[in-house]
């Protein structure tokens, strides 16, 4: 039986919700660190491979020999790069520090690579170090020369003159921590102390792996899966000691704590590409798997279970007068559907919000209005503090849509629905986004059914969900048609995109689909928005695209169409096959299989997703890894 097939039968059970598996962390930069018995140079490497996804400039490597040596590796570009170096000069040794660099402070270069290293101190770092200039001239002033534009050497030197004033590397290193302000994840060693790696954690996150008889640590689970599934996540403010045969974690306020271990059902192929070309389309194709798996266990005889939300839940939804739902990019977009679901089945007020705006403003809040945060990673810098502003503001409480379990989201959030879209390691996100879509419109339904609406139509809402699965796997056998329509856009350098009503974020979706992975400019209107300006823009050299479900909006679409067909300008329009839209001089129209308010959102986006993905194919670009784009971005 397929997984999906599997799942699919689920999806009729009424099995009670399931733990879920863990899944990656993201994060802007990589640390990978390791304390073995064997040399750890190979593990290190292995490790940074598989961060390349995150998006990054430069990679390096510190290791102790036993001779007690302190070595490092950096390079620009890619982490081969790197390998070729240690293989060109090796780096032999039982504890060593790893690192790719996303450019924040200086340009990508050698001299700005991680580990930074003062002496007998290599230190890797993500995050932002906010107050890195005066202590930069503190430390000036102390001697110390600096040979980078980064706010991480800081941290080296730092430690440095803590270690000469006297000072063991734990207290050293707590030291330095209570002097830092922003955003960090800290891994640092001393040749001086070569059987122990110092990690701490604060606004980033960090996983620290166990083996038998030895520790590893890194910014995300999936750079340790080829050496361990044993997992102990840190939680904000932890710092730890961690030692080949031993591991010491404390909190904040520096109390020795026990952190609870959990163990990965992830495999190490699970982040490998298996028999596609790119990650981007393994996972457009993982789409049906992961929407199936999103809904098991929390529909159940036409319903939508509310216990999936959590013990919480069901007092809190009964009190929800408003929602304030909060994201960035994508998740942004997830959240703009979702306002179109709340106000037409919960008929409650819904207000959708960029996180980075929402934390500089002055916001009133309604009375009683539930603050709804989305992110793929659970640890979105601006995402994280607009949840802790929100505590403050007196919103009447918090839901978070997630698909990483210990992330610090989930974590500070009253209740949680996860969207269990496993690894997702493409950049530019596509089963995050449609699994996100999916837990929303459970939400919707579940705050539908506090404020009146009836059992009729809970069924059939959740009956669209339920035709989900197989949907998109009718999109998907379209594929070769659309790589052949994405020829059109290889020459371009504009798009317009289109809809109306829910399906106007799904237009801005794939205009950011587009641009991010293609570098082609496009754009997204509401359609009935032409008149007032984009129309100037329309010529025979601009390709616009659209998308019709049979809806009640589907007349004024077609008139706006209309406009650009006027105008000279060149249709693509991925349609409702009852839309009656055909194949005429100006307009190509791909069918969409039938689809309900719930449905169709989430089916739409799926051919927009494989036509930027071949479009890019098409210009040669990198798919997985666009320019000047990390994953998931934990600082502002």
């Amino acid at each position: 039986m397929t997984r999906l097939a599997q799942c699919q039968r689920c999806l009729n059970s009424a099995a009670p919700p399931r733990p879920y598996n863990l899944v990656k962390e993201n994060n802007m930069c990589g640390i990978v660190g390791a304390v073995a018995e064997r040399d750890v140079a190979a593990i290190l490497l292995e490790g940074l491979r598989r961060l390349e996804y995150r998006g990054y400039d430069s990679a390096g490597a510190a290791v102790i020999n036993t001779a007690g040596e302190l070595h490092r590796r950096r390079r620009v570009g890619k982490v081969q790069e790197l390998a070729d170096a240690v293989t060109a000069e090796p780096l032999p040794g039982h504890i060593g520090i790893a690192h790719t660099r996303w450019a924040t402070h200086g340009v990508p270069s050698e001299a700005n690579a991680h580990p930074h290293q003062s002496d007998r101190v290599a230190v890797v770092h993500n995050g932002i170090i906010e107050n890195h200039e005066p202590l930069r001239r503190e430390l000036q002033e102390q001697g110390y020369s600096f040979t980078s534009e980064t706010d991480t050497e800081v941290v080296a030197h730092l430690t440095h003159s803590y270690l000469t004033a006297g000072q063991p590397l734990e207290q050293a290193v707590r030291s330095v921590i209570d002097r830092l302000e922003g955003a960090y994840a800290l891994a640092v060693i001393d040749r001086n102390d070569p059987e122990v790696l110092f990690t701490a954690r604060k606004g980033s996150p960090l996983v620290i792996g166990v083996g038998i008889g030895e520790h590893f640590v890194a910014s995300d689970v999936a750079a340790l899966l080829p050496v361990t599934r044993e997992f102990i996540f840190l939680e904000e403010g932890d710092f730890a000691l961690v030692r080949r045969d031993s591991l010491e974690i404390f909190d904040e306020a520096g109390k020795s704590v026990s952190r609870p271990q959990s163990t990965s059902e992830l495999t190490a192929n699970a982040t490998s590409r298996g028999e596609y070309r790119h990650f981007m389309l393994k996972e457009i194709h993982e789409q049906p798997a992961v929407i199936a798996e999103t809904l098991e266990g929390r529909i159940s005889d036409n319903k939508v279970l509310e216990q999936s939300f959590g013990p919480k839940a069901t007092e809190l939804f009964a009190q929800v007068e408003n929602v304030h739902i909060i994201a960035c990019g994508t998740s942004y977009h997830s959240g703009m559907v979702a306002r179109y679901w709340i106000e037409s089945l919960a008929k409650v007020p819904c207000m959708v919000e960029i996180a980075s705006e929402f934390r500089y403003r002055s916001p009133v809040v309604p009375k009683n209005t539930l603050f709804v945060t989305i992110s793929q990673s659970g640890e979105t810098a601006d995402t994280l503090a607009a949840l802790r502003e929100s505590k403050r503001l007196g919103y009447l409480g918090s839901l978070a849509i997630c698909n990483v379990p210990e992330s610090s989201l989930v974590r500070e959030s009253d209740t949680v629905l996860m969207t269990r879209a496993g690894p997702e390691i493409g950049v530019a996100s596509t089963k995050a986004f449609t699994t996100q879509l999916v837990t929303l419109a459970l939400f919707a339904i579940t705050l539908g059914r506090k404020k009146g609406l009836n059992a009729e139509q809970e069924a059939d809402y959740v009956q669209q969900l339920r035709s989900l699965p197989r949907a998109i796997e009718d999109v998907l056998k379209q594929e070769a048609d659309i790589e052949k329509l994405s020829e059109a856009f290889a020459d371009k350098h504009h798009a317009l995109f289109l809809g109306r009503g829910a399906m106007f974020p799904i237009a801005l979706e794939g205009a950011l689909k587009l641009k991010e992975i293609s570098y082609i400019h496009a754009e997204a209107y509401a359609a009935g928005e032409l008149k007032h300006g984009p129309l100037a823009l329309v010529d025979d050299d601009m390709p616009v695209v659209s998308v019709a479900p049979n809806d009640s909006l589907l007349e004024k679409l077609k008139s706006n169409l209309e406009e650009v067909r006027a105008r000279g300008g060149k249709l693509f329009v991925f349609a409702d096959g009852a839309a009656g839209m055909k194949n005429i001089d100006g307009m190509t129209v791909l069918p969409v299989p039938a689809a309900g308010e719930i449905a169709a959102p989430i089916i739409y986006i799926v051919p927009l997703q494989l036509l930027s993905y071949h479009v890019a194919v098409l210009k040669g670009t990198d798919v997985d890894q666009p320019r000047n784009l990390a994953k998931s971005v934990t600082v502002e």
